[in-house]
């Protein structure tokens, strides 16, 4: 059965998590049987990693505040989650349902694929995106 998309909920909570005027920082994008739909938002990381469990797959976006204490700027991330539940057919598929998903989520400077709980931790995703994002030159005092 080919999988679709509910295309209008997933730019709309997409569009949400990129607007600068919401308080909304993540969604979080699951199967509802064939159709991928968003099943949840919100603003706080230990929130976002709740919405992940080992026996399903799901896609995430989330948005997060770096820089240093001069330059403070918003960057995304994509996440592709199947946990270690999941059978070998559905993990199969992920290529061409990123790829749908992908095609609706489109700016973003780090793409994650975790299989693991213990991957959803905030520092690692600060440092991908640190990595991704070149020279630190903050000392972490801003003198005036």
């Amino acid at each position: 059965m080919a999988t679709g998309v509910d295309r209008e909920a997933v730019r709309a909570a997409y569009d949400d998590v990129r607007s600068d005027n919401s308080l909304t920082d993540w969604a979080v994008f699951k199967y509802e049987g064939a159709r991928i739909v968003c099943s949840a938002t919100g603003s706080s990381f230990d929130e976002f990693r709740e919405q992940f469990t080992d026996d399903e797959r799901a896609f995430g976006y989330i948005r997060l505040q770096m820089g240093d204490e001069m330059s403070k700027r918003r960057k995304f991330l994509f996440v592709t989650w199947v946990g270690h539940g999941v059978s070998v057919i559905k993990r199969a598929k992920m290529s061409t349902d990123k790829a749908m998903v992908k095609d609706i989520i489109s700016n973003f400077a780090v793409e994650l694929q975790l299989e693991t709980l213990s991957e959803f931790e905030i520092e690692l995703f600060r440092d991908a995106l640190n990595r991704a994002g070149g020279a630190n030159y903050g000392t972490g005092v801003r003198e005036l």
